[in-house]
């Protein structure tokens, strides 16, 4: 794991909050809307995940996600304040091209299966899924929001590299290892 970097990728704070927490460890992406002409792409292995607060949609999820996105965003950071609590790495990134593997990964993401549909379809058939072995900051790191950082993109440059001092793995290596077996299964990667 880098000590510190100035890179992160924006997802839900909703998201965020489940990859933490060790929910879950997938991640499905198409990209920002900036970036649909050339699609979505892992430009970085490591990052810290930048929780935004603007696009979340109850109906997108799973419904027992729905309570905990209120409380997500009840909490949300004051306006003008970037708090990151979690850093990830990229194990395994898989470029989709069939619809059913997904059904199969239903319970290990986050999506209604509406929204992976929708998600799927949109523009090229395809989306990523990116296992993440996601860390837990010891305390948040505040950050100002700076305008820099607006737009629907997934990858963002932060201002100045911020250290992972003290981050701890979510998920302990067995627990972390036996969910990513299970997704090779299905992925076959």
């Amino acid at each position: 794991m880098l000590d510190r970097t100035r890179i992160a990728l924006k997802e839900w704070a909703v998201l965020v909050r489940e990859l933490e927490e060790g929910r879950r460890i997938v991640l499905i992406r198409k990209g920002g809307i900036l970036e649909q002409k050339q699609g979505f792409s892992v430009e970085h292995r490591e990052f810290f995940l930048f929780p935004t607060y603007v696009h979340q949609n109850e109906r997108e999820l799973v419904p027992e996600l729905w309570q905990r996105l209120r409380e997500v965003v009840k909490n949300a950071p004051p306006p003008g304040e970037l708090r990151l609590t979690a850093y990830a790495r990229v194990e395994e990134s898989v470029y989709v091209t069939a619809l059913e593997p997904f059904k199969a990964l239903e319970g290990m993401h986050a999506l209604s299966w509406s929204t992976v549909e929708s998600r799927f379809r949109y523009r090229r058939p395809g989306l990523h899924v990116l296992v993440l072995r996601v860390y837990q900051l010891p305390k948040p790191i505040v950050l100002p929001l700076t305008p820099g950082y607006d737009g629907c993109v997934s990858w963002v440059d932060l201002d100045d590299e911020v250290p992972t001092t003290g981050a701890v793995p979510a998920l302990d290596d067995r627990e972390f290892s036996r969910r990513v077996a299970q997704l090779r299964e299905i992925l076959i990667v």
